[in-house]
């Protein structure tokens, strides 16, 4: 049995562009299945569908077409089972103002009927860095604190299946490192995770398997080794305040002053300097480093573009 399955998955939204009555598709077709135990990473741009396959998950949300299951209960035909199986952490800061962080533990407990969970919500706090705010309101928390409270709520009741949807975004470095040695622990003994992340470093270092998202389609779906195996051999990576010649910036990833370009092998590499010489382009910090998912990412999103590209220029004749 799955963790967590989409089967042929569509969400539909009226499209607010479109001629009366049109829509667009938030998910289009969408199958994936997440075993017991794994920790799963979902990729994606902005508006790739990501937060709408949570949003369905948690049954926040319809899906147009198609079924989705957490540990074999329909999260529509059986929702309070499903949601009973399921902690979710909302990419939004959502909090009760009029409780403290334990008042809101407890509550949080009770929606699930669950009594006496005190020893369980003191491990909590402390994993997660929050003894001292146990009597601190809501309200006085600062937005990492917030967020590690909302991490808490949605483990008070022990789900089996964990969905972490943008949990690092905004928060300090010691927050992150905090959380993920709690959720690895988890993951270690037996939960299954579920991780949305900007942060791909995250998700490398991680998940064991991820699934690319592009416009509602999953675009690529593999183990991340695989998926890294994948990618160019090796990146060039300099910096440099010149701009470079057309030919080698269509290549480039550019961030400021860092230059970095694929490279498939030693013969590129020195086409790709004697380029830039030739152009009198001054560089620094010239390194040669191993392909990261970063790298993976960029890959996958071009080739899905340049696909869809060539799919409505194909319509259109």
């Amino acid at each position: 049995m799955s963790a967590i399955s989409f089967q042929s998955v569509s969400k539909a939204y009226p499209s607010p562009r479109g001629p009366q009555g049109s829509t667009f598709l938030a998910l289009d077709n969408v199958s994936l299945d997440v075993a017991e135990g794994e920790f799963f990473g979902l990729l994606g741009p902005n508006g790739a569908g990501k937060t709408t396959m949570i949003s369905i998950l948690a049954g926040l949300t319809r899906a147009t077409s198609g079924r989705v299951t957490v540990l074999g209960s329909d999260v529509q035909t059986d929702y309070a089972q499903a949601r009973r199986k399921l902690g979710v952490v909302p990419q939004e800061l959502v909090f009760d103002p009029f409780f403290n962080v334990r008042e809101a533990l407890r509550f949080q407990s009770g929606y699930f009927g669950i009594k006496h969970n005190d020893a369980w919500i003191d491990e909590l706090l402390d994993s997660l860095g929050l003894t001292d705010k146990a009597n601190a309101n809501m309200r006085q928390l600062s937005g990492g604190m917030k967020r590690r409270v909302l991490v808490a709520q949605a483990l008070v009741h022990k789900p089996p299946v964990i969905v972490l949807d943008e949990p690092t975004a905004g928060v300090d470095v010691e927050l992150r490192q905090t959380l993920w040695q709690f959720i690895a622990k988890l993951n270690k003994q037996g939960h299954t995770v579920l991780l949305t992340t900007h942060y791909l470093e995250e998700a490398e270092a991680l998940c064991g398997r991820l699934a690319m998202l592009k416009t509602g389609r999953i675009v690529a779906l593999d183990k991340t080794s695989d998926l890294l195996k994948a990618a160019s051999s090796n990146v060039l990576r300099f910096k440099t305040a010149d701009t470079l010649p057309q030919a080698l910036a269509a290549r480039a990833r550019i961030t400021g002053r860092i230059v970095q370009l694929p490279a498939h092998n030693a013969l590129e590499i020195e086409q790709y300097l004697a380029a830039v010489r030739e152009a009198g382009v001054t560089v620094d910090d010239v390194e040669i480093r191993k392909a990261d998912l970063e790298d993976v990412f960029l890959d996958v999103m071009h080739t899905a573009r340049a696909e869809e590209a060539s799919i409505v220029g194909a319509s259109a004749s």
